[in-house]
């Protein structure tokens, strides 16, 4: 295991693990990905700490680890905790059984990561309100509701327990002073699960923590969209862009002289 607060860190919303989860990638790529998949949070995945447990050198990890970058299953880069009171960045290593696209992990340093949508279940689950509501009958006859009505209903009760309401305060709501007769149940239900609805609590929303991704050759911070496969420009072989020079005193003044005598000119320019 690495020092606290250091070593390998999951990636969010990974798919279920299955047998063939880096079949895309060369042997000596897979293997080794295949055993940080299955390390824990807080790993040592350093090479020379791999180096010692696979049947790999330094130099072969180095460029396994870089392959794992470009295919989107690894980046590196520096976290700093937005609720922690501290000014220290921490170098993070992220590791992901999903192959990730430059567009995921730029969301992902934002702290915005898309939500991979679930499979859908073999069969159909009644909810936890679709039970409350069909069970409404049993101790008050007069609120029976059919299965279209539950399912109907069913939101508007859902958003309630998204506020913090219980059960029992959700049966006293519905159930408290009910006319004689009641005509029309789910009429009734529906008018009480909207005008009774709590307020929304008042919670206090996390910020993410500020990320930036190095580049995993050699190391240099940057924006996401200067890192595509978590390379920089100048390690895929580009030319560093070159900085402009500031102007000197005498091309300010040449060019501050321009635009007086060109604002003089137009003042003086007779009107058609």
């Amino acid at each position: 295991m690495a020092k606290p607060g250091y070593g390998k860190r999951s990636a969010p919303d990974q798919l279920p693990r299955t047998n063939h989860d880096f079949a895309h990638l060369p042997p000596r790529e897979a293997a080794i990905a295949a055993y940080i998949d299955r390390l824990p949070n807080g790993a040592d995945i350093s090479v020379k700490t791999l180096a010692k447990e696979l049947p790999y050198g330094q130099c072969a990890l180095r460029t396994a680890l870089n392959n794992l970058t470009r295919a989107g299953h690894l980046r590196r880069g520096r976290e700093h905790l937005a609720e922690s009171g501290s000014q220290r960045w921490i170098t993070r290593t992220w590791f992901t059984r999903t192959a990730r696209d430059d567009d995921w992990w730029a969301a992902f340093t934002r702290g915005d990561v898309p939500q991979e949508s679930p499979e859908p279940p073999s069969r159909p689950t009644r909810s936890r309100a679709y039970i409350l509501l069909a069970a409404l009958g049993r101790t008050t006859p007069a609120l029976s509701l059919s299965h279209a009505a539950c399912a109907e209903l069913a939101p508007l009760l859902t958003e309630w327990f998204a506020r913090g309401a219980t059960d029992d305060q959700v049966l006293q709501s519905l159930t408290a002073g009910l006319p004689l007769p009641v005509h029309s149940p789910a009429a009734l239900i529906r008018n009480r699960l909207t005008t009774k609805l709590p307020p929304e609590p008042v919670r206090d929303i996390p910020r993410p923590p500020l990320r930036v991704l190095e580049c995993a050759k050699c190391g240099v911070p940057g924006r996401p969209e200067t890192l595509p496969g978590g390379v920089c420009g100048p390690c895929r072989g580009e030319p560093a862009p070159r900085p402009s020079a500031p102007l000197t005193s005498s091309a300010v003044r040449t060019h501050a002289a321009a635009a007086r005598a060109a604002m003089v000119d137009r003042r003086e320019r007779p009107r058609l």
